[in-house]
């Protein structure tokens, strides 16, 4: 096998990553079954990573035994093509530690821990507490920060502190930050993921290892090509990739939460059977899902 090649960032958590969808069944219930499959698909279309219960897996009203159900499901049927890193989220510490441990004895090969949300600890309690998730299993950890949902960002000291930690290898940044990132990168070491995908090009321009993704959902194929074209340095090719997508990415992201559009996109494409959500999320409108149909037509996802 020939050495990687320097040049290029690390990637512990691979480079393509989807934040997968919960799918629900009709009756609230969770669909392993329907989970299963979608997996598969992104992982044919050509993701090498997959996010299981995070905020567009509606972490917050999905319960331990399904978390674990669901994580390991999708391990058994994709653990061997593509990492599986399983969300560890909870503004509660001793819960996220639970949830944590509850992923590793279930097979997932990599967590992401959000900083607490709701509660807005200070910059220690921050630290303290993705610390002990991360000291909770032996997993590598990827921090998530995205202070528009959390109410609290994880600020410059507070990161180089967890950057020493053996277990914390990333960063998933939903910031909407590249410079600042592209700083704390080089600072700290750590591999760092875009979690924004409007901005999956800048990231990967400015040295970042991948994208962890809503909308690949349905375009895992072109960013995993928008990814190697910037490994091969072709950087105007990537930006025809992202200019490409960016009808996509205004229609799942733009108007609407992501998580139910990346739903209704997957149920129009007969990947999953229900685009059922939990409350209190709800679905789309009709003049919503009518717009997203249009849009896929357009971009050539759905038949006329």
């Amino acid at each position: 096998m020939s050495a990687p090649d320097p040049r290029l960032p690390s990637r512990t958590f691979g480079s393509v990553s989807v934040a997968m969808v919960t799918p629900f069944r009709a009756d609230g219930s969770v669909d392993i079954d329907a989970a299963v499959a979608v997996a598969a698909g992104l992982v044919e279309d050509g993701c090498d990573a997959l996010v299981l219960n995070g905020t567009t897996g509606e972490s917050p009203t999905t319960h331990q035994p399904e978390k674990d159900d669901l994580v390991r499901a999708v391990v058994g049927a994709v653990g061997e093509r593509a990492m599986i890193i399983a969300g560890a989220g909870s503004n509660d510490t001793a819960h996220a530690v639970r949830i944590a441990q509850g992923a590793q004895h279930s097979g997932a090969a990599g967590l992401l821990v959000v900083s607490p949300y709701y509660n807005r600890p200070s910059q220690e309690g921050v630290y303290q507490h993705i610390r002990a998730v991360a000291d909770a299993t032996d997993l590598p950890v990827m921090v998530y920060d995205i202070p528009g949902r959390t109410g609290v960002a994880v600020g410059d000291e507070c990161l180089d502190r967890l950057a020493a930690h053996p277990r914390i290898l990333a960063v998933k940044d939903a910031t909407g930050d590249v410079p600042a990132g592209f700083e704390r990168m080089a600072r700290t070491g750590l591999e760092f993921y875009s979690g924004d995908d409007g901005l999956n090009f800048d990231w990967l321009a400015h040295g970042a290892s991948g994208v962890v993704s809503v909308v690949g959902h349905v375009a895992a194929g072109a960013y995993a090509e928008m990814v190697r074209e910037v490994d091969a340095g072709d950087l105007p090719g990537a930006r025809d990739v992202a200019a490409r997508l960016r009808p996509l990415v205004a229609g799942l992201m733009g108007g609407g939460q992501g998580a139910v559009m990346a739903k209704h996109a997957l149920h129009l494409l007969g990947r999953i059977p229900s685009p059922a959500v939990r409350l209190p999320l709800v679905p789309a409108t009709a003049a919503e899902v009518d717009a997203l149909a249009d849009l896929l037509r357009a971009e050539g996802l759905l038949a006329a």
